[in-house]
């Protein structure tokens, strides 16, 4: 149990950094976006069985992404060669979920729902740990 929490700390984190990177690419297309503007995210109660399953297969990758590309970006000597690590990793990460079958949106809305309900991040890890 204390490696699935550890995992969904890993994979959380790593949504954490897509969304960052993310909001910064869309601040730089529209610089007219407020960056104090929450996102929007849908409830709980609207992620099907299925989502919630294609999120746990999905932050599993995505955890095994952010530790070896987190070893590369200590590695990385320079800040060109971090942002190319950042990048590739955040590439990787976005191919794995949409591989999953969930859009970025989705996964995002998950991974904050599940930092914001207990019981339905229990649900997840116990839908990862059938896997």
């Amino acid at each position: 149990m204390q490696r699935m929490t550890a995992l969904f700390s890993a994979a959380l984190l790593t949504v954490g950094l897509m969304a960052v990177q993310a909001h910064a690419q869309d601040a730089t297309q529209d610089p007219t976006a407020d960056p104090q503007q929450p996102q929007a995210i849908a409830p709980a109660q609207d992620f099907s069985d299925d989502q919630l399953q294609q999120f746990a297969d999905a932050s599993q990758d995505i955890a095994v992404i952010s530790q070896e590309y987190t070893e590369r970006l200590h590695a990385a000597e320079d800040e060109q060669t971090q942002q190319e690590v950042r990048m590739e990793a955040n590439d990787m990460m976005v191919e794995v979920v949409e591989d999953s079958g969930l859009d970025v949106d989705t996964f995002n809305a998950i991974g904050h729902a599940i930092q914001q309900d207990p019981e339905l991040m229990q649900r997840v890890q116990q839908m990862a740990e059938q896997t």
